[in-house]
């Protein structure tokens, strides 16, 4: 009797067949990449989106600091008066920069301009979350003050977790989303008002 590939044994029992199509298995090499790719191509894309997702928020939170940084700068300098200073205007100035990485209109962005006395004054503010993990905008206001006077601008934007699984490990305010912020104390320079 002819056999196919089984080995020619006059004492085959039961167990040898199953042995030979172990061993036949465990030899052979035909499926060995796609076995591999499989079981690595998960933890690669987890780990793909994880560098990518932060990437993208560390940029995010670049461009409010260089955002923060030049409003600052032109109010320092007096090229934007203090009685022209709105909420709004200040959150437009702002949101100029980030619109190229952010949605249109900066939907999550506060804005605090405020003047103080003395710099230790101002090194006493703190952000305060509320309870249910939300930035507290209590006492944010936006008024700006004149020549030589010492101000600190702060802006803060929810910045949403684009991506699900890491929502739950990045996202330290409700909604999914983590607080980026920026900000900048400074004294006025001599200007005409």
């Amino acid at each position: 009797m002819i056999s196919r590939g089984l080995p020619v044994n006059s004492e085959t029992s039961g167990d040898a067949p199953r042995r030979w199509l172990i061993s036949r298995f465990m030899r052979s090499r035909k499926g060995n990449v796609a076995i591999e790719f499989s079981l690595l191509a998960l933890p690669f894309s987890l780990l793909l989106f994880a560098i990518l997702e932060s990437c993208i928020s560390f940029a995010g939170q670049q461009l409010l600091a260089n955002a923060t940084d030049s409003v600052a700068r032109q109010l320092r300098t007096g090229q934007i008066k203090a009685a022209d200073v709105t909420k709004a205007s200040l959150k437009a100035l702002i949101c100029n920069d980030l619109e190229i990485i952010v949605t249109a209109g900066c939907p999550g962005l506060e804005v605090d301009l405020r003047e103080f006395a003395t710099f230790a004054d101002a090194a006493k503010v703190r952000i305060k979350l509320t309870t249910d993990k939300d930035i507290d905008t209590t006492g944010f206001a936006v008024t700006p003050g004149p020549s030589m006077s010492k101000n600190m601008l702060r802006v803060f934007y929810r910045w949403p977790v684009m991506t699900d699984f890491l929502r739950k490990s990045m996202s330290n305010l409700k909604g999914g989303t983590t607080l980026h912020f920026a900000t900048v104390t400074w004294q006025n320079e001599p200007f005409d008002d």
